[in-house]
């Protein structure tokens, strides 16, 4: 097993919370990590229907069966136990640790959850394996592209899976039951359309107009659709940063995946050398950057900081990180070649923002250099990022 950098994280929480939500993408590692960590609880799978029926029919008898807690895994499924749950904890207030409740939908996008359980409950989000969960790993040598077309699922490493045989199966299986758990659609197929449409827009601002004439369908379906996607954990839209600056800034969310794998499949990628030459490339690599930056926050239990900023005159940042000294500017680029122009953006930003902080790009060439204060680090090297 591969260790996990969340877990420390899970074990300290559930020391001063008597709830655990552990949420991520389905297949992320979360039933795995559960079990491994609390291994002296019983194990309870709302996947099977039995139990399903049992905790539906009769809430409070099936949790009375748990009086010193349990691992609940998929709980999104029998959502009226969270009312039970909360009578049951608030019975022993001196207990923590009770129950791990995992979860392949964002219950903090869920308004009853988080009602019932709020000041009970602490969440750790874990997805797909980070670079620092692989670099020592004999999958952690490989060349950026191998790693961008593999993604981080944990069966692919486990079972020795190819993306071409699981990402397919993962999606079929993804819209099948979860699109159908969150929301009624009765066309699947055009689901599964705007699912590569929103891949072939990775790393661009969400135009809902455009999406909706390439699928035909309304604004409001994309909005509600790209919702879904939330959730569920398919794909995250990174907010654009605001502050008191004089231009007119994009006001439109930029769209990444959690996994850069599944955005290949997406894209129809069959092998990793239809990465190397492709022209979404570059948008996969910064979905990459941007998504290990955000894994590094979620495993330490973090809120995400992370946005992005552009003006309506062409300067861009590529992140912003939000931190108390003042928003910390990244640039992402795929080259291996380092040019002056790279600083361009951060150059602009600094000029315009009075607070001095540190700044970064991340390429794939060689690491350690400063340039006019910035830091230029190889993609290895983004965990030295202070996020």
């Amino acid at each position: 097993m591969i260790a996990r950098i969340a877990a420390d994280k899970l074990k300290d929480l559930a020391r001063k919370f008597p709830a655990i939500g552990l949420l991520g993408p389905r297949q992320s590692g979360k039933t795995t990590l559960a079990k491994a960590l609390f291994s002296d609880k019983p194990y309870v799978s709302f996947e099977n229907q039995d139990n399903q029926l049992a905790a539906d029919t009769d809430p409070n008898g099936f949790l009375k069966g748990f009086p010193m807690g349990a691992v609940f895994d998929e709980i999104q499924r029998v959502p009226l136990l969270f009312s039970y749950l909360q009578g049951i904890i608030d019975e022993q207030p001196d207990k923590t640790g009770l129950f791990i409740l995992t979860g392949s939908q964002n219950f903090l996008l869920l308004e009853s959850i988080t009602q019932s359980l709020a000041g009970r409950i602490a969440f750790v989000h874990l997805l797909p394996f980070s670079y620092p969960e692989l670099k020592h790993t004999p999958f952690g040598d490989g060349p950026i592209d191998h790693l961008l077309f593999w993604g981080g699922y944990p069966r692919l490493y486990d079972k020795g899976m190819l993306p071409s045989d699981y990402y397919p199966n993962y999606i079929l299986t993804y819209v099948e039951r979860d699109v159908r758990q969150i929301k009624n659609i009765s066309n699947l197929t055009l689901f599964q359309r705007f699912l590569k449409i929103c891949a072939s827009r990775v790393g661009q601002v969400v135009n809902y107009a455009s999406i909706a004439n390439d699928c035909g369908i309304d604004q409001k379906t994309v909005a509600v659709w790209i919702g879904i996607l939330e959730t569920s954990f398919i794909a995250f839209t990174l907010r654009p940063y605001y502050n008191n600056f004089s231009k007119r800034l994009i006001q439109m969310p930029k769209l990444y995946f959690y996994d850069t794998g599944l955005c290949c499949s997406l894209l129809e990628m069959e092998e990793v050398g239809h990465l190397s030459n492709h022209p979404l490339r570059g948008s996969i690599f910064e979905n990459f950057v941007v998504l290990e930056l955000l894994k590094k926050r979620l495993n330490s239990g973090q809120r995400a900081n992370l946005y992005f900023w552009r003006d309506r005159t062409g300067h861009e940042i590529d992140v912003l990180v939000d931190k108390a000294g003042g928003a910390m500017p990244i640039e992402i680029k795929a080259s291996q070649t380092y040019n002056k122009d790279f600083l361009k953006g951060i150059s602009y930003w600094k000029g315009i923002q009075p607070a001095s902080t540190a700044s970064f790009v991340i390429y794939t060439g060689s690491g350690g250099l400063i340039q006019h204060d910035t830091q230029v680090l190889n993609w290895r090297q983004i965990d030295d990022i202070p996020v």
